[in-house]
């Protein structure tokens, strides 16, 4: 019965132009236009979710619709891809925002700093000024929720979930001393790799290759990314991850502290990306703050089986925020 529900719930895609990145936006609920919308069943919260990396948006999709169905269908959730990580389909239609005053191309948009400012054109263009934000970062996407709450303290935001966040020492972890050597030392070699390999390969095989992962990593969906092997999205991956550990280092402590009533820090105890210790470190920190450690053994990568168990968490976490609005 559970599963019929979230097969019944509406999901919405749409592939923007956003700050000159194609970028693809899934939105679960009716709502799909709410800068427009003024009528009066205009919902008052946004929760947005923001991936990790790679971040295709697609993957986010069965933990968005059992977020909406837990929180009783009341309010939209988007998930939005990171700035070269999805392309669209020749058939597609790329929308674009006549009314964006930052619409110039954002400097190095596919590394770091280029997906938080990313992140944040999007909402100026796509959110109305006034309407509250829920923030779900996962992984580096925790690190782009800090960030962008840094950079306009001012935003609505009355939440802000940080999931297995990687703040902090990323190259320091177990997957991080074996993701830094490949990602920033041998990055052309991948790159290269990537276009030997999959350039040449037809659409058919690729697809058929995608479809059989996904089914077995129980992510395939309405939306499954099919340019997954995609060499330029492979490489806008890996760029953007071999940023992350040569500048992922130091915790913004100063960032934490001003935003930290807004803040819910959750990790796992089995995360080769954030270690237990980084969890001690932050909860001695600070004691007064929302940081919890997972007693369910939930893995980094939540999104291939235990969608369910965080939406509940998140869901619940929310449930006083919700009912005043």
């Amino acid at each position: 019965m559970d599963s019929e529900l979230k097969e019944e719930i509406p999901v919405h895609e749409e592939f923007i132009l956003c700050g000159g990145a194609e970028t693809q936006v899934l939105k679960c609920g009716p709502w799909t236009d709410l800068f427009y919308d003024q009528s009066v069943k205009r919902p008052k919260l946004l929760i947005f979710i923001i991936p990790g990396n790679p971040g295709f948006s697609a993957f986010y999709v069965p933990f968005a619709k059992a977020l909406y169905s837990l929180t009783n269908r009341r309010f939209p959730v988007w998930i939005i891809s990171h700035a070269g990580h999805a392309l669209a389909p020749k058939n597609k239609k790329i929308l674009k925002t006549s009314e964006d005053s930052n619409a110039q191309e954002i400097k190095d948009i596919y590394g770091l700093n280029g997906q938080i400012e990313h992140k944040l054109a999007f909402l100026r263009t796509h959110v109305p000024k006034d309407m509250k934000l829920v923030l779900i970062g996962h992984s580096i996407g925790s690190y782009f929720t800090l960030q962008m709450l840094k950079r306009v303290p001012d935003l609505p935001v009355i939440r802000a979930f940080l999931l297995c966040p990687t703040i902090e020492r990323m190259s320091e972890s177990p997957n991080g001393r074996i993701a830094t050597p490949l990602l920033c030392w041998f990055r052309y070699v991948l790159y290269a790799t990537g276009y030997l390999l999959f350039k040449p390969c037809p659409e058919k095989i690729k697809s058929f290759l995608i479809r059989r992962g996904l089914q077995v990593m129980n992510l395939e969906n309405e939306f499954s990314p099919l340019n997954i092997l995609e060499p330029f999205c492979l490489a806008n991956v890996a760029y953007l991850g071999g940023q992350e550990m040569m500048e992922v280092v130091k915790r913004d402590d100063k960032a934490i502290k001003e935003h930290l009533c807004k803040l819910t820090f959750y990790y796992s105890t089995i995360d080769p990306w954030c270690p237990k210790e980084y969890y001690e470190d932050i909860k001695k920190d600070f004691p007064e703050g929302d940081i919890r450690l997972c007693e369910k053994n939930i893995p980094h990568a939540f999104i291939i089986h235990f969608n369910q168990e965080m939406a509940d968490m998140i869901a619940d976490s929310l449930k006083d925020d919700l009912s005043k609005m």
